[in-house]
């Protein structure tokens, strides 16, 4: 059998190129529920935790 020769793809060239000159993206973060990230109103004292 014939080796197939890869079709270029514009899509991925232009990324590769954009990660040439830029770099590499930063992973994507998820985001946190408002409840789990909002500080408490009032601060606990030692003696509880």
């Amino acid at each position: 059998m014939k080796r197939r020769i890869p079709k270029f793809d514009q899509k991925k060239e232009v990324r590769a190129i954009a990660r040439e000159r830029v770099g590499t993206v930063k992973p994507s973060r998820p985001i946190v529920p408002k409840a789990q990230r909002k500080k408490p109103k009032h601060k606990k004292p030692p003696a509880e935790e």
